[in-house]
């Protein structure tokens, strides 16, 4: 089995004195202190330290402010559907919370990567290939959320979500970033890229790196991909009739189905693959639930799978308030994501948790969020971003407009314009020694920004993606004496790539590099 996270050379048990641990600790300089570890060139490492007074200094309070409850803790040995408080992967308002908290409460919730596990850390893309996506997203929660008094959120509230702490689970410190089959998933160039891929990465504390796409490493702004509360009945009709009209006519009526070729248009409710939680599977009313009940995949009214990368620590969600108690649920945790997550199974997928704390605005739903559409339930939630990012001083940035592969001008769409504007990224970046699929991975998922820079000059949306040229351990940028001269160095190993079986052609650029 794979060792993950760094190796723990001095530890420290904090119910002990600075003089009794493991290794004692020292408070002066002197050559002659003999050491206590020894670590390798490349090794990282892990020290563990008490306070400067050695726990000299106390408080009233003790560590147990951060609620660790029992119900929020995954084993990872364990599937989603057999932990203690079993996770669910539908959004309904009758599937039942499984804890539930106070506000101004620090609570901790910890989560399974999107999958539940299904990808592993191996050498094959076979699990992507053949992944069962009707079981997807695997959701911690829902959580019901109290005040002071032990009145719950109630519908027209608006709940306020701070992000205290996140990261990957202790042990677990790594991740995954693919494509799926043409056939099954795809993604937003599926057209051009129709086979399974899968590339690993394993973290260094606040840093990623991947065998599979070597000459890359990069610090990730972790954060959950689906957060939000749980629809009303009146809510959740809206979805599934819209959804549905989408997803039986679009084809017929949206043009746009002819450039971005991921199918189905929308995922409708399926008993196939379904876990709602507390709910037992075969009774009536598990059958009655999972007929209603809306997938995971798109982001809507309640939040859910927003896939916003820059929700880390310090972050602030706004969420409207549907049903009592809010019914708080989360997952999908990303250890880094770019602006789009382009490849579908795009970001950096990990197992992770979150420390969270809630407010309740009553009546916020009425006093700050506008309903845009026909009835109040309309809305979307605010996000406040928080004050830690990576610093990058330095980007290259290509740009999009709205004229797909085969030269036809369509108006002011800005889907064709960063689908564009992605393609031109991955091209140029193939000329430094990357294979298409490593770059395609890439820019799924490390921190660069997407942008709509302009939707007014008809005919023509612009969209520009802008890359950290930092990331990178060679220099990207154009330059007169040209790179590379003679035969190009592909960078080996590539990603992990299964065949594409599929008899669906495959969407060509006459004028791009091979």
């Amino acid at each position: 089995m794979a060792h993950y996270g760094a190796k723990v050379v001095v530890p420290i048990d904090l119910k002990k004195k600075p003089w009794e641990q493991k290794h004692p600790l020292h408070n002066r300089w002197h050559p002659d202190i003999p050491v206590v570890a020894e670590v390798k060139d490349g090794e990282v490492f892990r020290v563990e330290m008490v306070d400067f007074s050695g726990g000299g200094i106390t408080s009233d309070y003790s560590a147990e402010d951060v609620k660790h409850a029992d119900q929020s803790i995954v084993n990872l040995k364990k599937k989603p559907w057999e932990q203690a408080l079993p996770l669910h992967n539908r959004w309904h308002p009758e599937i039942p919370p499984v804890a539930h908290v106070k506000v101004s409460e620090v609570f901790r919730v910890e989560m399974v990567d999107w999958t539940g596990s299904v990808i592993k850390d191996d050498d094959s893309a076979a699990d992507v290939k053949f992944i069962d996506l009707s079981t997807v997203h695997y959701l911690s929660g829902p959580i019901r959320v109290v005040d002071k008094k032990e009145t719950p959120a109630m519908p027209g509230d608006l709940l306020a979500v701070e992000i205290c702490n996140l990261g990957p689970l202790p042990g677990d410190e790594w991740g995954y970033t693919a494509t799926f089959d043409r056939e099954n998933g795809g993604g937003f160039l599926t057209d051009h890229f129709p086979c399974a891929t899968k590339a690993i990465w394993y973290f260094e504390g606040i840093y990623a790196y991947s065998p599979h796409i070597p000459g890359v490493r990069f610090p990730g702004l972790t954060h959950p991909g689906i957060i939000g509360t749980a629809p009303s009945m009146e809510l959740l009709n809206i979805w599934n009739e819209r959804e549905r009209e989408v997803e039986e006519n679009g084809h017929k009526s949206l043009k746009l189905c002819e450039v971005l070729h991921s199918r189905p248009l929308a995922n409708l409710p399926s008993t196939k693959g379904c876990h709602l939680g507390k709910i037992k599977k075969g009774t009536a009313e598990w059958e009655k639930i999972a007929k209603e009940a809306a997938r995971t995949i798109p982001g809507r009214e309640n939040g859910g799978n927003c896939d916003i990368k820059n929700l880390s620590r310090g972050s602030k969600i706004y969420l409207p308030v549907f049903v009592e108690g809010a019914n708080l649920s989360t997952g999908d945790m990303h250890f880094s994501q770019g602006d789009g997550e382009v490849s579908f199974c795009g970001a950096i997928e990990m197992s992770g948790f979150l420390e969270l704390k809630c407010e309740i605005i009553r009546g916020g739903m009425k006093e700050y969020l506008t309903p845009m559409g026909p009835t109040p339930l309309h809305v979307n939630p605010i996000f406040e971003i928080g004050p830690v990012e990576p610093r990058f001083s330095e980007w290259l940035v290509f740009e999009g407009i709205s004229v797909d592969e085969s030269g036809r001008q369509h108006f002011l769409d800005a889907s064709v314009a960063y689908k564009r504007a992605v393609l031109n990224a991955i091209d140029y970046l193939s000329k430094f020694g990357y294979s298409k699929e490593q770059v395609y991975l890439l820019l799924s998922c490390c921190p660069c920004e997407g942008r709509i820079s302009g939707i007014v000059d008809a005919p023509n949306a612009v969209a520009t993606l802008a890359i950290p040229t930092a990331i990178f351990d060679q220099d990207i940028r154009p330059k007169a004496g040209k790179v590379p001269i003679g035969p190009r160095l592909v960078r080996k190993p590539d990603v992990l790539r299964c065949s594409y079986d599929g008899n669906l052609p495959t969407t060509k650029n006459p004028a791009a590099s091979m």
